[in-house]
């Protein structure tokens, strides 16, 4: 069984369930801080019977005082998968010993052998060591401890800083460029790699904070915070610079950009090759026009479908800043209120780009 990040969906689903301010998690604290080890089995007790050898029915609703007085005795504890009510008590698990395990411990390997067997969340506190482990089918996760976790977490968050900070840099050279018609290739693809790191380094603490519980509100709010506007803005750009102009087109470039293995991301040909530009000519040479989806999309109240109205019509960018009142009034759905709200916007966004430009570090 390999050791798996807490990024797959079903094991973060079990680690929220489980998270500081759940019943269960300050059971299994208690049981830590009295230095005793235990086996928890989260599942439908009717579903698991035929594992089951001796033990005590009881179903009482859970309590964590009541999972910790039960961690006294050597059998496992069977909770119901709704995670309310503790329905046996030790329990002698006997699951298959045809099934392979990398675990030395008897608890460890039971646990291991039960979760690839059924469809059951084993939870095996270790005694000696004072870890939690849990397994759930192929997957194995070992809990840190809090302070662990949260002291991992500022250092992410840090990381991410200045992950935004230069994704911030690119998209505001990017946005000078265009509005000078000088924009690359290469401009576009490392503001696509700098949004995709940083949107990556949100994965892993956002799956972190699924281990935190109650307690990773604070990294959340930096979370959000660090990552307001990043996937908007990446979406917008892709939008402006794929080949092929489809809305549909552009959201699968998207999601391909998601699936790219981290090495992959670092490889700029490949990001061309996603977005369709082909050509032997370095990126840094291959000029491109965007299609204004982006600029546009800045300025305030100024509703989706129009802008993408607008961009059908004008093609790009640099028609739209050199159309005038009457070419943006004849845009259908524009009229003269949004044309004077699009030409003054765009001075705006002009404007404010050369201020943030001068302002970077």
């Amino acid at each position: 069984m390999r050791i798996q990040p807490a990024t797959d969906s079903t094991l973060l689903a079990s680690l929220k369930r489980i998270a500081p301010g759940t019943t269960i998690r300050e059971g299994i604290d208690d049981i830590i801080r009295a230095q005793l080890g235990a086996l928890i089995v989260v599942g439908e007790p009717s579903r698991l019977s035929f594992l089951f050898s001796g033990g005590m029915r009881l179903d009482v609703p859970l309590t964590a005082q009541h999972l910790y007085e039960l961690a006294k005795l050597d059998g496992a504890i069977i909770i119901d998968s709704a995670m309310t009510r503790l329905v046996y008590a030790n329990v002698q698990l006997m699951p298959d010993p045809k099934i392979p395990s990398a675990e030395s411990g008897t608890r460890h390997r039971t646990a291991e052998r039960v979760a690839k067997q059924t469809d059951a969340l084993l939870i095996s506190i270790s005694q000696q060591r004072e870890t939690v482990t849990l397994f759930l089918g192929d997957h194995r996760y070992q809990l840190g401890l809090i302070s662990d976790v949260l002291a991992r977490m500022n250092q992410a968050l840090a990381t991410l800083g200045t992950y935004r900070q230069r994704h911030d840099h690119a998209l505001t050279r990017l946005t000078a460029l265009e509005f000078r018609g000088a924009a690359a290739l290469d401009d576009v693809l490392v503001v696509l790699q700098r949004a995709e790191l940083a949107t990556r380094m949100a994965e892993e603490i956002e799956a972190s904070c699924a281990e935190l519980g109650q307690e990773g509100r604070l990294v959340r709010l930096q979370l959000e915070d660090l990552m307001d506007g990043v996937p908007r803005e990446k979406a917008a750009v892709i939008f402006d610079y794929v080949a092929e102009s489809e809305p549909g087109r552009a959201m699968g470039v998207l999601e391909q950009l998601g699936k790219l293995s981290f090495a992959e991301i670092f490889d700029l040909p490949k990001i061309v090759e996603l977005l369709g530009h082909g050509g032997e000519a370095s990126p840094a040479d291959v000029p491109v026009e965007p299609r204004g989806f982006r600029v546009l999309s800045r300025i305030p109240r100024l509703p989706e479908g129009i802008v993408r109205q607008v961009v059908r019509d004008l093609g790009c960018l640099s028609a739209i800043l050199e159309a005038s009142h009457q070419d943006l009034e004849r845009v259908e759905g524009v009229g003269a209120v949004r044309a004077r709200e699009i030409r003054e916007g765009l001075r705006r966004l002009q404007e404010q780009n050369v201020l943030d430009w001068h302002l970077q570090p």
